[in-house]
């Protein structure tokens, strides 16, 4: 038994009635067709990848970006509110 039940036999007797029907160079072109289509299926899958890549790149920027300010307004408050008031208010 070969390939899902199908002996080689039986392969090889499709084989030749799909290559009696449609032509070697018909099967040329198909093939040729079908692995353009798969290459161009591949360079899209490998540029979206590409796209998320530097859309979460530009995504982590911008929250360290805020991050980094949110920590330069806490450490301007932190020493603002650690000077002595200078009131001038006396009681005489």
């Amino acid at each position: 038994m070969g390939i899902g039940g199908i002996s080689i036999w039986q392969l090889l007797i499709i084989l030749l009635i799909v290559v009696l029907i449609f032509g070697t160079k018909k099967l040329k072109n198909m093939g040729g067709d079908l692995g353009g289509a798969v290459k161009n299926f591949k360079d899209s899958m490998t540029e979206g990848k590409d796209e998320a890549e530097s859309e979460a790149d530009a995504e982590v920027d911008q929250l360290e970006n805020k991050v980094s300010e949110s920590a330069d307004n806490a450490s301007v408050d932190k020493t603002s509110a650690n000077k002595p008031r200078d009131d001038n208010k006396s009681s005489t």
